[in-house]
């Protein structure tokens, strides 16, 4: 059994497959697993309370996990030490989630391609056909993270009580969220992933994307996520597309196309969820190294 993971710091796919790509058991989901934000007993206790995980960890023989807070080798290496405890069987892989977010958009393996992840947190790297090229380290979702799920959640709860909202989206934000000071705080300060927290409000953009505040400040965050992040990239940038992968690109198509024309790039694809083209890339790999051994 091949476990393909992928995971943001809000949630974590798991789906098990055998050698010819064939899916054994239902997706499993558990909670994210960031080892930049989770302690390793937080880690464990994740993995350990879900039933179909703990169901079959005797039986998988791989493990390739692409998750947030994988960029870093202390994080990644506290994570695959929790698999491989959990997995005895397995030959875990651990890597960062922008290496799902390029096998999963990129249209051949050896395409080279600028390839971004907007989900809860965000990133941008550049992939050279063969590796992994990124010129700014992550310092997280408090100082980074640009036009992520956590940037703009933090944007709405502000513009709210800065009273820069206009009242009909006042409204109707206090209306779908406890918006209470010492709620905001308490999941801020007193809960673990405080970043998926702050995602969760940015659901109501996408619910109100009429509003022209809204389109303002989805564009606005990411004129900033290309100045700061895509743009690091500019020689590059001449030749290759820019990819897509998470929920908040996906959904922001129409603006991140519209923002993308002042800066003169070239949007290749999107992908909500790179987890199904990983589990093509990770299937064909394993077969080319064992026609390889014949």
């Amino acid at each position: 059994m091949i476990l393909i993971v992928d995971s943001g710091s809000t949630k974590c796919d798991w789906i098990a497959v055998d050698s010819e790509g064939n899916q054994l058991i239902e997706k499993i989901r558990t909670k994210g697993l960031n080892p930049a934000i989770l302690s390793e007993k937080k880690l464990k206790k994740i993995i350990k309370k879900s039933e179909g995980l703990k169901q079959h960890r005797h039986e998988v023989s791989h493990v390739f996990f692409y998750g947030a807070g994988c960029g870093t080798e202390n994080p990644r290496l506290t994570l695959k030490a929790v698999l491989q405890e959990f997995f005895p069987n397995a030959n875990v892989v651990v890597d960062e989630d922008t290496m799902a977010a390029v096998y999963a958009t990129i249209n051949t393996p050896t395409e080279a391609a600028v390839v971004c992840i907007l989900g809860t947190g965000s990133n941008c790297s550049y992939f050279d056909g063969k590796k992994l090229n990124q010129r700014v380290k992550s310092l997280g979702y408090s100082l980074m993270d640009d036009a992520s799920g956590n940037f703009y959640g933090k944007q709405l709860i502000r513009d709210y009580y800065f009273n820069h909202m206009p009242e009909d989206i006042k409204i109707a934000f206090n209306d779908r969220y406890n918006l209470e000071a010492d709620y905001i705080k308490y999941n801020l300060y007193k809960q673990p992933n405080p970043n998926a927290y702050l995602a969760s409000f940015a659901e109501f953009m996408f619910l109100n994307k009429d509003s022209e505040y809204i389109k303002s400040t989805i564009k606005n965050g990411l004129r900033i996520f290309i100045n700061n992040m895509v743009m690091q990239y500019k020689e590059e940038l001449k030749t290759v597309p820019v990819h897509f992968a998470g929920s908040i690109a996906f959904f922001a198509q129409d603006e991140i196309k519209e923002v993308a024309k002042a800066f003169n790039l070239k949007i290749g694809n999107f992908q909500r969820r790179p987890i199904e083209g990983l589990v093509d890339y990770h299937i064909n790999t394993l077969n080319r190294l064992k026609e390889n051994k014949l």
